[in-house]
């Protein structure tokens, strides 16, 4: 049974589910981000039996943590617009070095994302100068949109969640009923990135060396996933290893689908292979720790700054 957690990420709180195997210190961390316009619970689905990807991985030896993304659940109120991509990997490394002061890691952590917490999860990654990230699952994300990229509305202007979601019958019924209290708002920034995903993904995808698996489901509105559309996906990534897989009989959020536990064995099965990997690579050449200061561009820091920091040191005490 998972149970509520929040983390402190440079002053902002970020609320989450946190899963924990039954006996035993965990082998690793599996840190699941989810969409848009939905929360953490995204990855604890119960419509079905064995649908939650938090009580599975926790089965299995794992501590699953699925944290509501910076601009979602605790966090909406310290950034009402919400956050840019750079901006959240970076409050959400933060949780995750103030989760280890308390909690074991095992060999360190592995990102489980849809959609758009995907992007969030290759900027984890790129921005990785510790080797704690083991490696990446995404799956609804792509970098070539199969629409115009922008969010679909049906002709009274609100969102088309059809569209959004696929068809109904691909997920059980109890889904629709249990999900209402998971939406929440997509924050403006998230929405002011979505054009620009495909320029930003190959600026990010050099920078990332773990392994990634991107999961397209068979039913996907969003993303183009043909062999030109992989071949773009795949190209930029600086990963030895990267995989690419279609799942039949799924939606776009296949977490919460028919096809979710499918899903969640073959993420972990991805990250058991990661794991092995690593057992069996030669030792690595020690990193070398940048100064403080060094590693993030002075203008990205003053933006960090300008955009979150500052906010929240005039924001009004309330305790």
């Amino acid at each position: 049974m998972a149970a509520g957690i929040t983390l402190d990420a440079l002053g902002v709180p970020l609320s989450g589910l946190l899963a924990e195997p039954p006996s035993g210190p965990p082998r690793a961390v599996v840190v699941a981000l989810h969409g848009g316009g939905i929360r953490a619970g995204y990855f604890d689905g119960h419509a079905e039996p064995g649908h939650s990807l938090l009580n599975l991985g926790a089965r299995l030896g794992f501590t699953v943590l699925a944290l509501d993304r910076p601009g979602y659940g605790a966090s909406a109120p310290f950034l009402p617009q919400g956050a840019q991509t750079q901006e959240q990997a970076t409050l959400l490394r933060a949780a995750l070095a103030d989760f280890a002061r308390t909690h074991q890691t095992g060999q360190g952590f592995f990102v489980v994302a849809h959609s758009s917490g995907g992007k969030t999860g290759l900027a984890m990654a790129a921005q990785d100068l510790d080797d704690r990230v083991i490696g990446l699952d995404i799956s609804g994300l792509g970098s070539t949109p199969a629409a115009d990229g922008t969010l679909p509305r049906d002709p009274a202007g609100r969102i088309d969640w059809y569209r959004h979601w696929g068809d109904p019958s691909l997920y059980p019924a109890e889904t629709f009923r249990r999900c209402r209290a998971l939406l929440a708002p997509i924050p403006v920034q998230e929405i002011q990135e979505v054009p620009v995903w495909p320029e930003t993904y190959a600026c990010l995808a050099a920078s990332v060396t773990v392994p990634v698996r991107f999961t397209f489901a068979e039913h996907e509105p969003w993303w183009r996933s043909d062999a030109q559309a992989v071949a773009d996906l795949t190209g930029p990534l600086a990963a030895a290893r990267v995989r690419v897989d279609h799942l039949p009989d799924a939606g776009h959020n296949i977490s919460l689908g028919w096809a979710a536990r499918t899903y969640h064995l073959r993420a972990l099965a991805f990250l058991e292979e990661c794991l092995l990997a690593r057992r069996t690579a030669p030792a690595p050449v020690p990193a070398r720790t940048p100064p403080s200061g060094e590693g993030v561009p002075a203008a990205a820091s003053w933006q960090f700054l300008k955009r979150v920091m500052f906010p929240l040191a005039l924001a009004p005490d309330t305790t």
